[in-house]
């Protein structure tokens, strides 16, 4: 083999390994990142001393969760539950194990989107509202009862409760009618006044600036947004441990 061929083989094999090298730690890092937990459902380690807040919701406090926990740093151990909250009816069936065995000082909840969203015949999610086979997955009625049923298990922990408003519905989102969550949040208000519950209204807080934080023609917030929303919701829940002082 000419020096030539030889240096050009030996260029070749260097450049195989670099590039298996690069594989193999791109494949670790993707590896990584996909076994790498979402750090707003990892429990926080609590600080002895301070009170236990959870927060009970389906993706708009999961956008706010964090915010709300550097807001409350070193005033209250924020825990939420390890998931989306979902409709009412995924409460019921997971209240109990959400709730834990240990004390909670103030429960921050909502229940809403999920339960006015519309499904197929098949409960195909998110749904065409105007098709003739569909069906809000839990209709007002239900869902007053369901509510009512959540808050009443509630109170039993001992907490100071907080009802979180449910936030608006913009034209066009997919699965859902603007001007529901109005209806569900009327429901809402007959429930707590009933039980006895305060509420954080966080629907008229984020209408407030709904077209700077809110996503085109979708439920969701920016980060700014999430941010915004935590603000409110870090205020009635320390707002609610002062009083309980």
């Amino acid at each position: 083999m000419s020096e030539g061929m030889a240096a050009f083989a030996g260029m070749m094999k260097m450049f195989f390994r670099v590039m298996l090298g690069l594989g193999l730690t791109a494949g670790m890092v993707a590896a990584a990142d996909k076994k790498a937990p979402n750090p707003v459902f990892v429990p926080v380690q609590e600080v002895a001393g301070l009170p236990r807040v959870l927060l009970i919701g389906d993706s708009i406090s999961i956008g706010y969760t964090l915010d709300v926990r550097k807001q409350l740093d070193g005033v209250a151990n924020v825990q939420r539950i390890p998931t989306n909250g979902g409709p009412t009816t995924n409460g019921l069936a997971n209240l109990d194990a959400w709730l834990g065995d240990k004390k909670w000082d103030v429960i921050h909840f909502n229940w809403g989107l999920h339960d006015l969203k519309y499904m197929g015949p098949k409960n195909q999610n998110l749904a065409e509202p105007t098709a003739s086979d569909s069906h809000q997955q839990v209709p007002p009625a239900d869902y007053e009862k369901n509510l009512t049923a959540l808050v009443q298990r509630l109170k039993k922990t001992g907490a100071t409760l907080i009802w979180c408003s449910t936030t608006p519905v913009p034209e066009g989102a997919r699965g859902r009618v603007k001007g529901d969550e109005v209806k569900y949040n009327e429901v809402a208000a007959r429930v707590m006044a009933a039980e006895g519950v305060a509420t954080d209204d966080l629907y008229p807080w984020a209408m407030a600036k709904l077209a700077e934080i809110q996503r085109p023609a979708d439920v969701h917030y920016t980060a700014e947004g999430s941010a915004y929303l935590a603000e409110k919701v870090a205020a009635s829940i320390r707002e609610a441990l002062q009083k309980a002082r």
